[in-house]
């Protein structure tokens, strides 16, 4: 499975387990710290990233924002690591 990260990059965890700033890296697991809201939140989109799917409303295919339920905004940048990124390109180059 793909690696990707989301991080917090907007709002306020009203439970006060995110600050902005926290970084996660998900692979096959729900990463430690992360509640299970946000996770749930983001999940989709994680999958898609780590399954190779394009986001068609994303300028870059390999990032995307998602929302956690919280009612104060807490937003997450997820993406794939930039080591991911240039190998998407050198195989769409080499097409």
């Amino acid at each position: 499975m793909k690696k990707v990260v989301a991080k917090v990059i907007s709002g306020k965890c009203n439970q006060g387990f995110h600050k902005i700033g926290d970084s996660f890296v998900i692979t096959q697991r729900t990463p430690e710290g992360m509640c299970t809201s946000a996770f749930n939140a983001i999940f989709p989109l994680v999958f898609a990233l780590q399954c190779g799917g394009k986001l068609f409303w994303e300028e870059d295919p390999s990032v995307t924002y998602a929302s956690c339920p919280d009612d104060t905004g807490l937003v997450f940048e997820i993406k794939l690591p930039p080591e991911r990124r240039r190998s998407r390109r050198a195989k769409r180059a080499a097409k």
